[in-house]
């Protein structure tokens, strides 16, 4: 028998709406308001960043901060720009098929494309309406969110937050098709009528005993990733990883690199690491999402974080950062949601 999804929404805390899951966090939040002397201190956090990065920035912005060292190859296709100029600007940056294609402001990974073919690429920015981003398809195996943040008067930081990505996948038994295996996950029932309209027909193969087939290559947790509390991988060789990758960014303090690495070894000798995108102060931990986490730790998780980004703030406050006016938070709202 299988458990409506309904009652999964209502007693696994990930799949809530994030402004339930924010609600009983409110007093806390109003009370850091409080210590940092504005309702709208987060403004401060990131001084580098537009707004800090609460909603609403453009991504192209944010990257040209970071080291091309550790950055996944990317170009901007400004809206408007004809079709006919993608080809040569693929070859111009040795980008080949299969790229990626996301908006250059973020929606949560909603209309996050991968890209096989001069068609599907074509049918996307026919749809496309605003600028966005093509990216090289990484094909390292491990992709991460680390949360990092740094004091002001401080130089070596804090990863904070380490999020193991695990794609939507369904292990075959020989028998079942696709569509059979998908309504056995709850997981991936969530994502039912999305991989029906992406996957056609091809819902209906049947998958190979033992097979781990991979049905979702986006590691965004709307798209059905699984996000894993990978806390234990925190140490100082990791503090002063993403110190040395953040040096560079005058202006921030606090954020999430999404990224992709060959190895955990790699990671924290620091190489073979390339990153996706990097969010503001607006990022969740995303550890506090996996499935075996209680509630009462995610929220204690989450204080932790608001207080060291109001931490960052007063002092930045301090050093002549002016938060933004409430009234310009409502226009970017505004902007984006109206």
């Amino acid at each position: 028998m299988r458990i409506p999804l309904f009652l999964v929404k209502v007693f696994n805390y990930e799949y809530w709406p994030w402004w339930l899951f924010y609600l009983p966090m409110t007093p806390y939040w109003l009370y850091q308001a409080v210590r940092a002397k504005s309702l709208t201190f987060f403004t401060a956090v990131n001084p580098g960043i537009d707004a800090g990065g609460f909603y609403g920035e453009h991504k192209t912005e944010i990257m040209k901060h970071i080291s091309s060292e550790y950055l996944t190859k990317t170009i901007l296709i400004p809206l408007g720009i004809a079709f006919d100029e993608l080809p040569k600007l693929l070859i111009n940056n040795d980008l080949q098929y299969p790229i990626i294609a996301k908006p250059n402001v973020g929606e949560r990974g909603t209309s996050v494309a991968k890209i096989h073919t001069y068609e599907e690429l074509h049918q996307f920015h026919e749809t496309a309406k605003a600028d966005y981003l093509i990216q090289e398809f990484i094909t390292y195996p491990i992709e991460l969110g680390v949360l990092f943040s740094r004091m002001p008067n401080e130089k070596i930081g804090k990863v904070s937050s380490v999020t193991l990505k695990e794609f939507l996948s369904v292990i075959g038994d020989g028998k079942a098709t696709i569509e059979e295996l998908v309504l056995r996950n709850t997981r991936a029932r969530f994502q039912l009528e999305s991989l029906q309209k992406r996957l056609g027909n091809s819902m209906q193969d049947v998958v190979s005993m033992g097979e781990n087939r991979l049905l979702e290559p986006i590691g965004n947790h709307c798209r059905g990733t699984k996000f894993l509390n990978a806390n234990h991988l925190i140490n100082n060789q990791l503090h002063e990883v993403f110190s040395k990758v953040s040096v560079g960014f005058d202006g921030f303090y606090y954020g999430r690199f999404d990224l992709m690495v060959e190895s955990i070894e790699d990671l924290y000798e620091g190489k073979n690491i390339r990153i996706m995108e990097l969010n503001g102060v607006s990022s969740d931990p995303g550890h506090i999402y996996d499935p075996h986490y209680y509630l009462w730790q995610a929220y204690s998780d989450i204080m932790w974080h608001w207080k060291r980004a109001a931490d960052i703030s007063i002092i930045n406050q301090k050093n002549g950062t002016i938060p933004l006016p409430f009234s310009e938070i409502l226009d970017i709202v505004k902007r984006h949601f109206g």
